[in-house]
């Protein structure tokens, strides 16, 4: 059986993920693809406990390299559990941030070492990456804009220089593998953006699908 194929979506606060993941999940489905749609941190119950511990604002204490820590943990058990069994069914599994988002607000916001970072990656998931990341990129103030109003967890209660850290550190891992990385400009209308995205989703299918024949 021809295995599925790795789709991320990623991005800071605001840019509209969950209309993005949305928008995946259906355009899959009418395709006649079956889908997993998933998240990190989550995905599994260790997976969600780890997720609740990170965004806690109450636990202000954790330095970046335990929030990393942690994260690979759980993507581990993620990968374990969800992820590689779903691409081996030949499932589609469409994730809500992976690896480049621990780099991007551990690496980039908090400063942990970018190498360090890699070294955890090669051990939890050696020979596996996303077949196509999508990144949705806003100016941090647009994105915090649309999140004002709602209950913030710890991360959305970072100041504006952490969040545009994160963007930079987003923005070169896009720079460094733009065989994968594909930015969509998520400062515009929702139909504007969904119609980059699909567009972009189409012309990846024909080619995964194309290259599995």
């Amino acid at each position: 059986m021809t295995r599925g194929a790795f789709i991320t979506v990623e991005g800071t606060e605001g840019v509209g993920k969950s209309t993005c993941l949305s928008a995946l999940d259906t355009a899959l489905r009418d395709s006649g693809h079956r889908v997993v749609v998933t998240r990190e941190p989550g995905g599994t119950a260790l997976g969600e406990r780890v997720r609740d511990l990170i965004l806690d604002e109450h636990d202000g204490g954790l330095s970046g390299e335990i929030e990393a820590l942690l994260l690979f943990a759980a993507r581990a058990r993620h990968l374990e559990r969800v992820i590689a069994p779903a691409l081996a069914d030949g499932k589609w599994v469409v994730c809500d941030r992976f690896t480049d988002a621990t780099h991007a607000y551990q690496g980039g916001g908090r400063g942990v070492d970018r190498r360090w970072l890699e070294s955890l990656a090669r051990i939890v998931h050696e020979g596996l990456e996303p077949d196509l990341t999508l990144l949705l990129d806003a100016p941090v103030e647009v994105g915090l804009r649309r999140i004002r109003g709602r209950e913030h967890d710890r991360f959305e209660k970072e100041h504006t220089d952490f969040f545009s850290r994160v963007r930079a550190a987003y923005l070169d891992i896009a720079e460094r593998a733009p065989h994968r990385v594909r930015r969509i400009d998520a400062d515009r209308s929702v139909d504007a953006v969904n119609g980059d995205l699909l567009a972009v989703l189409r012309e990846f299918t024909a080619r995964f699908e194309g290259a599995g024949k």
